[in-house]
């Protein structure tokens, strides 16, 4: 199976234009990462599914409401930012990396798609005074100190079937890390909508902020 067919697989409603984007992230990646390493070599050839597909979780989580704002906080190359703004062409993805050759990877391929949705942006996320629906992320460090990150970049005006807050990305045995983080959460398992191995011990941690 291909790349977009494993897409297609679990997300079978795609419009034609996503299909032909999510088609275009297999040959932007690998050029992009010949020039700025932002995905490992081993990963590269596993991009749709530990990248893309892993990305796309959240939205088996999360349907984003059209005008939904997100914050992709260390973002990298592009996740979960990217395959979201894709999936959900109706909503803004503001991606912001400290590492200014990763953003000119995420820009790059932003500009390639026509994404209109989407920008990236080298800066800290201490640095954003800006409010979001939901800040996103791939395990960029323990959920506590970022929660004290972002906690004053989430609108308290809630709109989608989840309330606004973290959606993160994390694998492992997380119940210390929560237990750390003191704050209301919901784990959602992924290999409860996947079927590849590599989804065994991964979750979507749902914290919302609360009035």
């Amino acid at each position: 199976m291909n790349g977009v067919d494993l897409i297609i697989k679990y997300f079978p409603d795609l419009t034609d234009l996503q299909k032909q984007r999510f088609e275009e992230l297999g040959r932007l990646y690998p050029e992009w990462n010949d020039k700025i390493n932002v995905i490992s070599r081993k990963d590269i050839d596993q991009l749709y599914t530990r990248h893309i597909l892993h990305s796309l979780a959240i939205a088996k989580v999360i349907n984003f409401k059209p005008m939904t704002t997100c914050l992709d906080v260390g973002t990298g190359g592009g996740f979960p930012g990217i395959p979201l703004a894709i999936m959900f062409p109706d909503s803004d993805f503001h991606m912001i990396d400290s590492i200014g050759k990763k953003i000119s990877v995420v820009n790059g391929i932003i500009e390639a798609l026509d994404l209109q949705n989407a920008e990236g942006e080298q800066i800290r996320a201490e640095q954003i005074h800006d409010h979001y629906d939901f800040v996103i992320s791939r395990a960029v460090t323990r959920l506590k100190p970022f929660y004290q990150w972002i906690k004053n970049n989430i609108s308290r005006n809630s709109f989608n079937d989840l309330d606004n807050g973290i959606l993160y990305l994390k694998g492992g045995d997380l119940r210390e890390e929560m237990k750390e983080a003191k704050k209301k959460y919901t784990l959602y398992d992924i290999n409860d909508f996947y079927d590849e191995e590599f989804f065994d011990t991964k979750k979507v941690v749902h914290v919302p902020i609360v009035n």
